[in-house]
């Protein structure tokens, strides 16, 4: 049973994303396969991204942002500033990336996964060390 709202199922499906949900112990979240990450900027071309999605959502906002297998900036050979703590979900282990929309970056009934992506995309290209 999904547990994402239609519209974000609707907003993946449109524009082609491969996603499972699944849920651990109290947590739930969402894979999404295959993930292109910016060209030349990591160790790795593709990663596979996890989003947990906490109770509340989607009038709670999202937080952070994983994945698997960990990745190294290129040009330093460095983890990410705040990208250097593991998590365990669903039987693999993530490279998390905290980072965080404040609370007035999230406005309850209108934003959602697809806010959530964007904030993901920006937050790759503009990883430093």
């Amino acid at each position: 049973m999904s547990f994402l709202p239609e519209r974000d199922r609707d907003y993946l499906k449109e524009k082609g994303y491969e996603y499972q949900e699944y849920t651990e112990g109290n947590q739930r979240g969402i894979i999404l396969k295959n993930w292109l990450l910016p060209a030349n900027k990591f160790t790795l071309d593709k990663v596979d991204l996890l989003v947990l999605i906490p109770v509340g959502y989607p009038d709670n906002r999202l937080d952070m942002f994983y994945n698997s297998p960990e990745v190294l900036l290129n040009q330093e050979q460095k983890k990410a500033r705040a990208a250097d703590q593991p998590l365990q979900f669903n039987s693999i282990q993530w490279q998390r990336w905290s980072r965080h929309l404040t609370a007035d970056g999230w406005r309850p009934g209108i934003d959602g996964i697809h806010t959530f992506i964007q904030a993901i995309q920006q937050a790759l290209v503009e990883a430093r060390a």
